[in-house]
């Protein structure tokens, strides 16, 4: 079951890049007008690289020697799966919706537009709603208190400290607009938070 599970998260690790690649290129091309980004900004996506791909490898690799294993049941990778299928739809969506006005740091495009249509009509971060759902699914799939929430660890600092900053950079940018948006939506969960 251990090796089905982790097997399921690399599908869903390389899903994800894929995903991620033709939007990196594109940003690449994107003049930025504001730019944002911070020694700790960049420091938390390490982190989250290190919780999300690197951990549950070292442990698969057996660097851990069985330190802080647990059980793994066919219920916990069913949960990881379909929690897993949610993140990569809403991470897909959320770029898709995006288009040109995504970037991976603290910025603002050249002719960047408030994106408030398809799932930014429901909620203003449904980047970081797709994360936090890659860290409940590794925690899930990885049968390993250390390397299973480490994802998760790292992904609730970054949206704990980045989400604000990004909130002021787009009041900043649009103003009463981004005000209006914000009050009629959530940040993650639709209708709840």
């Amino acid at each position: 079951m251990i090796r089905t599970s982790f097997i399921i998260w690399a599908l869903m690790l390389v899903t994800w890049c894929a995903m991620r690649y033709p939007a990196m290129r594109r940003a690449r091309r994107q003049k930025t007008r504001v730019d944002r980004r911070s020694t700790l900004d960049i420091s938390l996506l390490v982190t989250c690289t290190v919780g999300l791909v690197v951990m549950p490898i070292v442990w698969r690799l057996g660097i851990f020697d069985g330190l802080a294993d647990r059980r793994q049941g066919i219920v916990l990778v069913i949960l990881g799966t379909l929690t897993g299928i949610a993140f990569l739809w809403l991470f897909r969506r959320s770029h898709k919706d995006l288009g040109k006005n995504w970037s991976v740091t603290l910025e603002v495009r050249e002719g960047h537009q408030l994106v408030t249509g398809g799932v930014y009509a429901h909620v203003r971060h449904p980047m970081y709603a797709s994360f936090l759902l890659w860290g409940i699914t590794q925690a899930l799939l990885i049968p390993n208190w250390i390397a299973g929430l480490a994802g998760l660890v790292a992904v609730m600092a970054l949206y704990a400290v980045r989400q604000s900053r990004e909130e002021a950079m787009m009041r900043d940018t649009f103003g009463a607009e981004y005000d209006a948006y914000c009050a009629r939506t959530k940040r993650l969960l639709p209708g709840v938070f």
